[in-house]
């Protein structure tokens, strides 16, 4: 309410005119911030007793967990680059840690591909510490203002949006999110909702009274393009983890939209009440999947409502605020955001594909309501099927509560003077049109039956496309490792197996067994042999006698 600012600084050390400074940064946005990671945080670690009940190494799982929160914390109260590369860096090595949890195949793929993803976010951060040696000092939040049109400033402005597309997973950086979820279900409510991939949309908001014109305008068309590729995936996915992981990279894309038409605050009110409901959903997903016998296709669900009516009644919320269902949390923010969208000046295709994301969020949402919680129950037995234990459900009420009053309770906080948006009746009521039209394609794609006259049988061709979102998994995996083993394959069969083979070691080896015969044939205890070289050498020493 009263903007209040708090600077704490340690200055560490001085070099060359450039001063090593731990700066702390308290106002609203970090404080805010902080606390929704905190209570966040300690909900999923009450939600992960339970969950990993019978582990082995709980410890070390809860340890690995706090190291997460405090790289966030580093990150969040750093207006220093410094800080800000130990927490961004911090993350990065925890959530692989994390990510390889499981030990299996699947997870160390899933791991490799998640830290070498995060290493490129790295290498530009790196890279905008060292240009930032030109202004004297590491602490961006001076230089924002002043330093806006020189050329230092957009370099570093570019570098930080490099960054921040890795850790926030936009396009072409997207297919290390779907594989992230190798890591335990409470570890990915915790990276979907408010630390890992938030990180990136958190920079961008503390650099963007940097960017010019035609950087807002790139970043415009990736995550618009993230957010409609996202969208579109979640619809041809049948694995329930992944369909909230596609729609947390759904929600991104709209955070990064937002703050590259300018509401940077708008997008941090997304940011927070996004974080509520998506951890939310992630533990309902978990608490269905702990009672299914590990099971995650939503084809084997249906009828969930009748066996598990709190996780039922906790994924519906969630599912709903998702979807911008007004007074719950997610309305406040996109609600807000679509028609500050309509009327901020913004091209058609960025339009278009704002509000086409926003269909698809609804139709998805809606399609995984009736996968889940409608129809017959699809699996072998509902004996098994048991409703979550004590402290899953804990941690599943508090943010059940939040996921209810946290956006109106956000909404008087972060926008205490009321602010009125005057639209024409066609695009104020363009949203409510989108929300519906998504909602009923949503149902109609969940009445599929398996025959014949399947959609994915007919067009299978662009079902692959848009349900592997856009190939992008097979260039970061396949793509970046055929080149080196096609490489590999070549010099071994030409070099070592080829003509190497036969004019090196293998080659040399047949000329000295070659000579070796020879020798040896000569060296056999023949009479005529012996008395021929006998007769040669006194040949030769005759000869060097007489001249």
């Amino acid at each position: 309410m009263n903007d209040l600012v708090y600077f704490v600084d340690w200055n560490i050390i001085t070099l060359n005119g450039s001063s090593v400074i731990m700066t702390l940064l308290f106002d609203w946005m970090s404080l805010l911030f902080m606390g929704f990671v905190f209570i966040i945080s300690s909900l999923v670690i009450l939600y992960s007793e339970d969950y990993m009940f019978g582990d082995m190494n709980i410890v070390r799982f809860i340890v690995l967990v706090l190291m997460f929160v405090v790289s966030m914390m580093f990150l969040i109260v750093s207006p220093n680059v410094i800080s800000i590369l130990l927490g961004w860096d911090g993350l990065g090595l925890v959530s692989y840690l994390l990510v390889i949890y499981y030990q299996n195949m699947k997870s160390y793929g899933a791991g490799m591909l998640t830290v070498l993803s995060n290493r490129i976010g790295d290498v530009a951060l790196l890279m905008v510490i060292a240009w930032m040696i030109n202004f004297g000092s590491w602490s961006f939040i001076y230089y924002l203002d002043f330093m806006f049109n020189s050329f230092e400033m957009e370099l570093i402005s570019v570098l930080v949006v490099l960054a921040a597309m890795t850790k926030s997973a936009q396009i072409p950086f997207s297919s290390w999110l779907p594989a992230a979820m190798a890591a335990p279900t409470p570890v990915s409510a915790l990276v979907h909702s408010s630390t890992l991939v938030t990180a990136g949309v958190y920079l961008l908001i503390r650099f963007s009274p940097s960017f010019n014109c035609w950087l807002n305008m790139i970043l415009l068309m990736i995550s618009g393009l993230t957010m409609f590729m996202a969208g579109l995936g979640a619809n041809f996915e049948f694995d329930l983890s992944k369909i909230i992981a596609l729609s947390t990279l759904s929600q991104l894309g709209l955070m990064i939209m937002t703050i590259s038409v300018g509401l940077s605050g708008l997008a941090f009110f997304h940011l927070l009440t996004h974080a509520l409901f998506k951890a939310l959903l992630f533990m309902c997903a978990g608490g269905v999947i702990h009672s299914m016998g590990d099971s995650q296709d939503i084809r084997f669900m249906g009828g969930l409502s009748v066996y598990m009516p709190f996780t039922s009644v906790s994924l519906m919320v969630s599912n709903f605020a998702l979807c911008g269902m007004p007074f719950l949390a997610g309305f406040y923010s996109s609600d807000f955001i679509l028609e500050m969208f309509s009327t901020s000046y913004v091209n058609v295709f960025g339009f278009i594909l704002l509000f086409m994301s926003t269909g698809l969020t609804v139709c998805y949402s809606f399609r995984l309501f009736y996968f889940v919680l409608c129809g017959d129950f699809n699996f072998t037995s509902s004996c098994s099927m048991i409703e979550t234990n004590y402290n899953m459900m804990y941690g599943m009420i508090g943010l059940l509560i939040m996921s209810i009053f946290g956006g109106g309770a956000l909404m008087w906080l972060i926008c205490p003077t009321p602010s009125m948006i005057c639209l024409p009746y066609y695009l104020k009521f363009l949203t409510l049109f989108v929300v519906f039209l998504g909602g009923w394609i949503g149902y109609e794609m969940a009445k599929f039956s398996l025959g014949d006259n399947l959609f994915s049988i007919y067009l299978y061709d662009l079902v692959s496309f848009s349900g592997s979102m856009w190939f992008m998994p097979f260039f970061s995996t396949y793509g970046v490792s055929f080149g080196p083993l096609e490489f590999g394959y070549k010099a071994t069969s030409v070099f070592d197996s080829g003509w190497m083979e036969y004019f090196g070691g293998q080659g040399l080896y047949y000329v000295l067994f070659s000579f070796g015969k020879i020798n040896q044939w000569f060296q056999y205890n023949n009479l005529k042999m012996f008395l021929g070289f006998f007769v040669m050498w006194v040949v030769i020493l005759l000869f060097i006698l007489i001249y």
